[in-house]
Parts: C-alpha cells; sequence; structure tokens
C-alpha cells in the first residue's frame, strides 16, 4: 500500500485527547464492551452526510446503535444475485445475528444525493445517468419516487418531499427482505422512518396512520 500516508496532524491531537479523557474515563464500560460483544437496541440507516450524526440527535452510547451510512440513506430492494450488497449486508447482520428490536431509516435536509436525482429525473445531469456513475446508479433506487413530487413548484419543497420519499421507499424495500418481514409480521422487530431538519433542529417521524411525517 505504497499509497497510504500517516493521518493528518490535527487527528493524531484528537486521538490523544480522546485517550486521555474520553476513553480513560470509560475504560470499564469500553472494555466490557470489547469482552462482551455488542448488544445495540437500534440500527440506524442514516446518509453519509457529515453533518447527520445519530449519535448526537438521540444521545446514544457507545454500543447503543448499530449504524449503516450510504449516500441518501437508501435501502435496495431484496436481491440476492450473488453481487456485492453492503447495505443489504448490514441490514441481515443486524437482524439475524443482533436481533435488534428497532430498525430506524433516518433522512436529513439539504440532501445532496437527492440533490442529485432531482437532477436527473429533470435531465440536468448527464454525468450520474452514465451508467459508470456508482451514485446514479444508487439513486435509481430513489427515482421512480420522483413522479409523486414532480408537480411541485417550489424547488426547496419538491427537495424536502423526496427527501421524506427517499425515507418511504427504504421501509418498504426493507419489508422486502423475508427475514424482516418476518420479524415485524411476528413482533419482534418494528421500523421507523424518522427525517431531521439540519439546520433547525427539528426531528420528523412517519406516522402511518396519517400517512404523512410529523414532528417528534
Amino acid at each position: 500500500m505504497d499509497h497510504a500516508k500517516p493521518l493528518p496532524s490535527y487527528l493524531v491531537q484528537r486521538y490523544h485527547g480522546w485517550k486521555a479523557t474520553g476513553y480513560a474515563e470509560n475504560r470499564a464500560w469500553y472494555r466490557h464492551l470489547a469482552t462482551e460483544g455488542q448488544h445495540p437496541r437500534a440500527m440506524v440507516i442514516s446518509c453519509c452526510d457529515s453533518r447527520v450524526n445519530a449519535i448526537s440527535i438521540f444521545g446514544a452510547d457507545q454500543g447503543e446503535f448499530f449504524i449503516h451510512r450510504n449516500i441518501a440513506n437508501l435501502v435496495p430492494p431484496f436481491r440476492p444475485d450473488g453481487d456485492y450488497h453492503g447495505t443489504s449486508a448490514a441490514v441481515e447482520y443486524a437482524v439475524n445475528v443482533l436481533h435488534v428490536a428497532h430498525l430506524i431509516v433516518l433522512g436529513h435536509s439539504n440532501c445532496g444525493g437527492v440533490k442529485g436525482c432531482l437532477e436527473m429525473c429533470r435531465g440536468n445531469a448527464p454525468d450520474l445517468e452514465d451508467e459508470s456513475s456508482f451514485v446514479g446508479r444508487w439513486m435509481d433506487i430513489l427515482r421512480p419516487k420522483y413522479d409523486l413530487v414532480a408537480a411541485e413548484n417550489d424547488a426547496a419543497v419538491q427537495a424536502q418531499q423526496l427527501e421524506k420519499q427517499a425515507v418511504l421507499v427504504s421501509l418498504e424495500n426493507l419489508l422486502t427482505f423475508p427475514f424482516v418481514r418476518e420479524k415485524v409480521t411476528a413482533g419482534a422487530l418494528t421500523l421507523h422512518g424518522l427525517w431531521t431538519d439540519i439546520g433547525e433542529g427539528w426531528l420528523e417521524y412517519f406516522n402511518p396512520e396519517q400517512q404523512a411525517f410529523q414532528r417528534v
């Protein structure tokens, strides 16, 4: 690995600061996690966006959440075709091995992936249309939902609507996984759809009875 380089100095300094304080003050808990393994109560599927942090939003402790992050917090449909499926593998591990009780899809405002999907649907993103674009092909998961928001004239509102559709399509696709559907039906697993406004700090959840997102 000739191209690998040492960590930037500011990260080295932050690590030493954490080791001397955050770790030192909670050494027993970290050693407990190391020897007893992880037993998270929930899995969170969130966006790679650096502004979204489920740990901070919920004040979670180390070992409490099993977190998987990808572009636009999307879950693809169940497709056991022998190909590489990172998100599907994470869901399988969380449900079948860790036996999480809750599976949360967390969307957010100002999502770059969703913006890219909108641009594709408007015909303004030839680079994402290219078959070699990993982002473009990933956002194809969301693309069919554009028809549900296409009539909205306000661009900001349209983007927000599609961000929430990203959460809903992920919940729909989770139920195409037989092991997820089985546990949901048995009452051993619950699915939750959330959307957070980064600038305002709002958190909304999808209420299936109202078929709408409501503030927590």
